[in-house]
């Protein structure tokens, strides 16, 4: 990518931005939400593996609820929720100026919420579902996430090029070069409860979550109850 740097070279000051934890939540969703999808249909040899990777889901938002009132300074909901700041972003932006920030900018923390919304409303439509029409409103908010994915991932990519500053490095290093953020100090840790505090959240969740569905997290018990379904529809056909 032209302007983009996908690392810092040996010798090249850097800063700390993204804590540890927020980064592993942000690709354990991808991957959850990759598994979801390609799990979908019932003919996939993934198909045991779509509400697992549901459940999983969830408690990784539980996670990241937590982790945005005491993780590290720009994984907090208070430093990138700044609706007032929106007008000025997109003044930057239509301008053909648009400023570097450290953390998520103003768009980018609309996105956050967006995304996370909306793969909440997601399992909950998938474990409330009823009939024909809960779903179709399941299909039409995972379509509508394939759309903010989308749109996430050009604004990422565009915006790493017009400041060239590599967002994507930055989300896996979880640093950035310093002589791009002049005088930005390292990001402020995490609270020092913040783990054991993390650690209770994601055990009360997945709590929850086996209170409502003991298997939720046992691919081959959804796997064997696909299996009798279709054995059952099976033998309706043969009679």
């Amino acid at each position: 990518m032209t302007g983009i740097t996908i690392a810092a070279a040996p010798g090249v000051k850097t800063i700390k931005v993204w804590d540890l934890p927020v980064r592993l939540f942000h690709w354990l969703l991808v991957a959850t939400i990759l598994v979801a999808f390609l799990s979908a249909e019932e003919g996939s040899p993934l198909s045991a593996w779509h509400i697992p990777a549901g459940w999983i889901a969830a408690v990784l938002i539980a996670f990241r609820l937590v982790w945005g009132l005491v993780g590290g300074e720009h994984a907090r909901f208070a430093d990138f929720l700044k609706p007032g700041r929106i007008g000025h972003h997109l003044a930057g932006l239509f301008s053909g100026r648009p400023e570097r920030s450290i953390g998520h900018n103003a768009l980018g923390g609309v996105a956050i919420i967006a995304l996370l919304g909306t793969v909440a409303g997601i399992i909950y439509t998938g474990a409330t579902m009823r009939g024909d029409t809960g779903e179709e409103l399941h299909e039409a908010l995972g379509n509508i996430l394939l759309g903010l994915i989308a749109l996430h991932v050009v604004a990422v990519i565009a915006m790493s090029m017009l400041t060239r500053d590599n967002l994507i490095a930055a989300f896996i290093t979880g640093r950035k070069r310093a002589d791009l953020h002049p005088g930005v100090p390292d990001a402020r840790a995490p609270i020092n409860l913040a783990i054991p505090v993390a650690i209770v959240a994601i055990g009360g969740a997945a709590y929850g979550i086996t209170s409502i569905d003991p298997l939720a997290f046992n691919s081959g018990a959804h796997s064997e109850a696909g299996e009798a379904e279709g054995g059952e529809t099976g033998g309706g056909d043969d009679d």
